[in-house]
């Protein structure tokens, strides 16, 4: 069974995509295309903590209700958030109510923060971190990598929580540093023109 399999236009893609009917438009559209937007960073990161130990589908799902549970992913609004906003969230069926998991993302917030001002931008400190392409393994077979490990630790020496090599590696997959498209993927050289036409000027 090979890595890809033809989607409904007759096109091969990554055969993740067709385990779940929301995965085709989120593989074509958003998984591995750069993100240089600090809030959807900062959300992507979150959201990847939040499906550690579960399936991508229940928190693709449930998105829009993150999205609304934690003020557009605002990190600067959600560090305003206390232990009476997390008593509230836990009651948010609309979500995935574990308490360790949102107080990390109010927790991270305030990192995101200081990030922020030390860095210039969140997207200016996860930039840094894009790995060669050539010391990468194939497309999808690894769920953790050398820079994955480096960024891990260095977030949590910064004080990150629910960021372990693996939740990182998933994020870098999704916003970008690595394009983890199978390399028969119709949306691999999509993602690769995004790449190099990537032209943003970080603080």
């Amino acid at each position: 069974m090979g890595p890809t399999l033809l989607g409904p236009d007759g096109q091969p893609r990554c055969r993740w995509c067709a385990a779940a009917p929301e995965f085709l438009h989120y593989h074509d559209a958003e998984w591995g295309f750069p993100v240089t937007d600090d809030h959807r960073l900062f959300e992507k990161l979150c959201l990847e903590g939040f499906q550690s130990g579960l399936s991508w589908r229940t928190i693709l799902v449930k998105r829009e209700n993150f999205r609304k549970a934690f003020l557009g992913f605002d990190y600067r609004r959600v560090a305003r958030l206390g232990e009476r906003d997390v008593e509230r969230l836990l009651g948010d069926s609309g979500i995935v109510r574990h308490r360790g998991k949102i107080e990390a993302v109010i927790h991270n917030a305030r990192m995101a923060e200081e990030m922020a001002q030390r860095e210039g931008s969140l997207a200016s400190y996860f930039w840094r971190h894009e790995p060669n392409p050539a010391q990468l393994a194939e497309p999808q077979t690894a769920s953790a990598s050398a820079s994955s490990q480096a960024l891990s630790k260095d977030l949590k020496k910064r004080g990150w929580k629910f960021v372990g090599p693996t939740t990182v590696y998933a994020f870098m997959q999704a916003v970008g540093l690595i394009n983890d498209h199978a390399a028969g993927c119709v949306t691999r050289a999509r993602v690769e023109q995004a790449r190099r036409a990537l032209a943003f000027s970080i603080p």
